[in-house]
């Protein structure tokens, strides 16, 4: 009786050939076998283009590290705003901020971000956009890009004008009340306040015989309202109102409401 045929009877297999083809286990989809007619030469240079197990090429860096913002001032001056932040906000106070002690808080393990004394006792910090998230400048910013606090504060209000003059506002009326309010979503809604032209514009849409309230609850939003004389109501309501947002927000502001006073921003007395 014929013996079976065993893998070492296959022609390709017999003489002591180290790689083969499996006709038992030939499925169509394994590769081409990998012939070598010499040793590998160990001081060859390393072929570029050779295909390495599990290794994923790295993607061009599409700029140098001195030229992203956090080390170039000429890139960060276009990206950075001013954020408001609650009362109490601790960091590095910008305002008399010299070099000795931004060397001084360079070299502590974990900066503290420059805090800036905002209106009616708020803080102000500085972030520089980053597309979904915010980069808050610390002493190790300004040593990188050797500017001025001056010079930090101008760039942030400036860019936050020009966003400002594009940004929308809802105006919604129910009989003699009417409330403006921003809520873009860019994240600098609550920093608007910040900005003369703002103050001017809430003062003249809201201001005509009634006081100007303002409801900083949360960086996404910024509400004003026109108080007519004997509607305390609506002040009771609107103060609610922030309190219940700012509770429910990830970056509150304050639960306090303010108004407008002589162009400024103050405590709401009512």
């Amino acid at each position: 009786m014929e013996r079976d045929r065993w893998p070492s009877d296959d022609p390709e297999l017999r003489g002591g050939a180290d790689v083969g083809r499996d006709l038992h286990r030939d499925h169509g989809d394994e590769p081409p076998p990998g012939w070598r007619d010499s040793p590998p030469d160990p001081l060859a240079p390393i072929d570029p283009g050779a295909p390495v197990s599990g290794h994923v090429p790295a993607r061009e860096a599409t700029a140098a590290p001195h030229e992203s913002p956090e080390h170039d001032w000429s890139v960060a001056s276009t990206l950075i705003y001013p954020l408001l932040r609650p009362p109490g906000t601790t960091g590095l106070q910008l305002e008399g901020l010299d070099a000795r002690q931004l060397v001084e808080a360079g070299m502590k393990v974990r900066a503290e971000p420059l805090v800036d004394e905002g209106p009616a006792g708020l803080a102000v910090v500085y972030g520089i956009a980053a597309g979904g998230f915010d980069v808050i400048v610390n002493a190790d910013h300004v040593l990188s890009w050797g500017v001025s606090p001056v010079a930090i504060q101008d760039a942030a209000l400036h860019n936050l004008e020009a966003w400002s003059k594009g940004a929308p506002w809802t105006d919604e009326r129910s009989d003699d009340r009417r409330l403006l309010s921003s809520q873009s979503g860019d994240g600098w809604d609550a920093s608007r306040i910040l900005l003369l032209d703002v103050v001017e514009h809430l003062v003249r849409e809201l201001g005509s015989g009634s006081r100007v309230l303002v409801g900083l609850p949360e960086r996404h939003l910024l509400v004003a309202g026109a108080l007519r004389p004997g509607d305390d109501e609506f002040a009771a309501l609107l103060a609610d109102f922030v309190v219940e947002q700012s509770g429910s927000a990830d970056e509150p502001v304050d639960r306090r409401l303010f108004e407008i006073v002589d162009g400024r921003l103050a405590l709401f007395s009512g």
